[in-house]
C-alpha cells in the first residue's frame, strides 16, 4: 500500500523553446516522446512518481492552454488533480497555490515538486532518494532538494553548495545542510566548484511537508502568501476557479529558488544516486540517445549517412533522411519547419525562433 500522505506536484507549464521546432507554445516538449521510447516525457515522469506516490495524489501544474493535452496523455487523472495557471508567473506562485490546496485536503501531506521533462535513468534509486527525503521531512521542519553530482564544469546549471563540517547521525549522513545556492557560473568558477567537491547541480526537484512549505512562504513571501491564502476557503470547491481567475495574475513573477530556498536556513540537499539529465537542449538529448557507428543520434528517422557524424537527427516516423558531409549538426524535420543548425550554437535556437516568428508569423512558434 502506498502512503496516502505522499503527494507530488508535477510541473508541466513550460514551453521548452530550445527544442523548437518540435516544442512549440501550443505543444511543448513535455507532451512529446523526445526519446523515441513510446512514452512522452510527462507520461514517463508520472509513472516514475507513481511508484512511490498514490496516483490520485499526483497533481499536474500546468498552463490552462495545456489542459486538454494533460487529460489526453494522462487519462487516469481527474479534474481535481490538474491545477491550471491562468498566467505565467514562474514557479513560486503555482507551488504555493497547489500547496494550499493540498494542505486543505491533508494537513499531514509530504510532497515532492518535480519537473515533467527530465530524464532519469535509475528510477529505483530516484524512489529511494525521495523516500529518504520524505522520512526526514515528516519529522523535521525542512526544505529539501535533490542535487546532482557534477560530471563536468557545466555553466548552464545553478549550483548548490553544501556544508561538509556539520556533525550528523549515521542515518542522516546523506542529508547535507545547504550553505548557499549559486547562480550559473562562468567556466573558471564552475571548475573551482568541482575542485572544492561540495557543490552539486541544482535539478529543481524539491521535497517538504506541506506545513513546512506553507510556513516558509508565510515567513519569506508575506504578500504572495496573503494573496493565495485569501482564497483558502474556496479551494477544492466550485468557487476556486473564479478566485484564481481574478487573483492569479496579481502574483509576483518569482521562482521558488529565489522566493524560498535562498532565503531559508532550514534547507538540506541529498546528493542524488541516479543518473540525470534536464533535457534542456537538443545537445543534452543527443547525449542521452544511443548512437550509430558514426555517433549520429537518430529519433524516428531512417538515415542514410555518408561522411556525416555527431549529428542529432529527428523526423517523422520512418521518414528517410539522407545526410552527406555534415558534422555535429541538429537536423529536425517537423511538418512545416526544417531546422539544420550547428550543435555548437544550440543556445541560439531561442533567438532563431524569435526571428522566424517575426518574419513568418507567430504560428511557427
Amino acid at each position: 500500500m502506498k502512503n496516502k500522505n505522499y503527494y507530488a506536484i508535477l510541473m508541466a507549464g513550460g514551453v521548452g523553446s530550445r527544442f523548437w521546432p518540435v516544442s512549440t507554445q501550443n505543444f511543448p516538449k513535455q507532451f512529446h516522446d523526445m526519446l523515441g521510447t513510446g512514452d512522452t516525457l510527462i507520461q514517463k515522469t508520472f509513472n516514475r512518481l507513481a511508484k512511490l506516490i498514490p496516483e490520485e495524489n499526483i497533481f499536474i501544474l500546468t498552463n490552462k492552454r495545456y489542459n486538454d493535452l494533460v487529460f489526453e496523455q494522462l487519462p487516469s487523472v481527474t479534474k481535481r488533480q490538474v491545477v491550471l495557471e491562468p498566467a505565467m508567473r514562474n514557479t513560486a506562485p503555482c507551488i504555493l497555490y497547489a500547496s494550499l490546496k493540498i494542505k486543505k485536503e491533508n494537513e499531514n501531506a509530504v510532497m515532492i515538486v518535480a519537473p515533467s521533462d527530465h530524464w532519469i535513468e535509475d528510477e529505483d534509486a530516484f524512489s529511494k532518494n525521495v523516500q529518504t527525503a520524505f522520512d526526514y521531512c515528516e519529522s523535521n521542519d525542512a526544505l529539501m532538494t535533490l542535487g546532482i553530482t557534477p560530471t563536468f564544469p557545466n555553466t548552464g546549471y545553478g549550483y548548490i553548495e553544501f556544508d561538509t563540517v556539520t556533525e550528523r547521525s549515521r542515518s542522516e549522513e546523506e542529508i547535507k545542510p545547504v550553505n548557499q545556492f549559486r547562480e550559473k557560473p562562468n567556466y573558471e568558477t564552475a571548475k573551482s566548484f568541482l575542485a572544492q567537491g561540495n557543490f552539486l547541480w541544482n535539478a529543481g526537484i524539491f521535497m517538504w511537508s506541506v506545513k513546512s512549505v506553507v510556513s516558509a512562504f508565510q515567513r519569506n513571501q508575506p504578500e504572495l502568501y496573503q494573496l493565495f491564502e485569501s482564497g483558502y476557503n474556496v479551494y477544492n470547491t466550485e468557487f476556486e476557479d473564479d478566485f484564481i481567475k481574478d487573483n492569479y495574475s496579481n502574483a509576483e513573477n518569482i521562482s521558488v529558488d529565489y522566493a524560498l530556498m535562498e532565503k531559508s536556513n532550514n534547507v538540506y540537499v541529498i546528493p542524488a544516486t541516479f543518473d540525470w539529465n534536464d533535457l534542456g537542449t537538443w545537445g543534452s538529448l543527443y547525449d542521452k540517445l544511443d548512437k550509430d557507428t558514426n555517433a549520429n543520434a537518430v529519433v524516428n528517422a531512417k538515415v542514410l549517412a555518408e561522411d556525416a557524424s555527431g549529428n542529432m537527427i529527428r523526423s517523422k516516423k520512418d521518414k528517410i533522411v539522407v545526410v552527406d558531409g555534415l558534422k555535429d549538426y541538429i537536423i529536425v524535420d517537423k511538418d512545416e519547419v526544417l531546422l539544420i543548425f550547428p550543435k555548437a550554437k544550440e543556445q541560439d535556437i531561442k533567438k532563431v525562433l524569435q526571428n522566424v516568428k517575426a518574419k513568418f508569423g507567430e504560428e511557427y512558434g
